[in-house]
């Protein structure tokens, strides 16, 4: 019973940043019907700036609004350079515009910095323990639950309680309807890239705190659970993202656990076989969107 509430715990924290990825996925995929392979560059980008900081000599109180604010101006960026020039076009120039972002970015930083492994100090409490009866919990699983939790209620205020929250919510719904209604779009597309980068500021500092490494590849693990939580979810259900984000982190560590010693090493591939069966049986996810229309 003790192993098991450690494993929910430790998948809870992992869980957390599937989730916060997750979401910033569904935000745009609900506005644009566009699902960004490109998210995870932000992470990237926040992962060199945490190194270059950190040679300074920057403290992390410092490194962490620096890596929302850089995965907030590259998202805003991207959306600028790339996708604001096929707004309109299929479905396919959507994704392949946003697996063309993926590779130019990772080819800048292969070029112009390098291509080995940068690595950066993480805060000391980042390993420390703490007990609690006969349960060892990690106080960075602690601190990622909660300002998870936080930004997830900060998040819903935003949707439900402010004016953007409702354009968002109007566009997500019937994008149509609700330019005829004022809804400006270019306003709503950037919110939302905005927002996008917010989430993905925050869970890419838990990922590289963890790390405490990029590479010009690092965004294509943060992208791949990210976008897998929301497919798991529901694509298009904030909701859903936010289920499936605490599903796949679960389901990665009760698995890695309870599997044999000689399969464990394959949990990855375990994870896979079950989402695909998930699809399956439910190819519409866990959550059904009833529609979502795309710019």
């Amino acid at each position: 019973m003790i192993e098991l509430l450690q494993n929910l715990i430790d998948g809870l924290g992992r869980g957390s940043i599937y989730a916060l990825l997750a979401l910033g996925v569904a935000v745009i995929f609900g506005v644009m019907h566009l699902l960004n392979f490109a998210h995870g560059e932000l992470i990237t980008v926040g992962g060199y700036a945490a190194y270059a900081a950190s040679n300074q000599g920057w403290s992390w109180y410092v490194i962490t609004p620096l890596i929302i604010v850089c995965a907030v101006g590259a998202s805003l960026l991207i959306e600028r350079i790339a996708f604001s020039r096929v707004r309109g076009a299929s479905d396919f120039t959507l994704l392949l515009t946003s697996f063309g972002v993926h590779f130019v970015v990772s080819a800048i930083f292969l070029l112009y910095v390098s291509a080995s492994v940068k690595t950066f100090s993480r805060p000391r409490w980042v390993t420390n323990t703490y007990s609690v009866g006969s349960l060892n919990i990690e106080v960075f699983d602690t601190v990622v639950i909660v300002v998870t939790v936080i930004t997830l209620l900060a998040t819903t205020w935003l949707l439900q309680r402010t004016m953007f929250g409702l354009a968002l919510r109007g566009a997500a719904a019937d994008f149509d309807t609700a330019r005829l209604m004022g809804v400006k779009s270019d306003s709503v597309i950037r919110g939302a890239f905005a927002l996008s980068g917010l989430l993905a500021g925050i869970a890419g500092v838990f990922w590289l705190m963890r790390s405490g490494s990029t590479t010009p590849s690092a965004g294509i693990d943060p992208m791949l659970s990210g976008v897998l939580a929301a497919l798991i979810g529901g694509l298009g259900s904030l909701r859903g993202a936010v289920l499936g984000g605490f599903v796949l982190g679960l389901a990665e560590v009760l698995l890695r656990s309870r599997l044999p010693d000689g399969i464990a090493p394959l949990t990855d591939g375990v994870v896979f076989v079950l989402i695909a069966l998930l699809f399956i049986f439910r190819p519409q996810g866990l959550i059904t969107v009833a529609h979502a229309e795309r710019v």
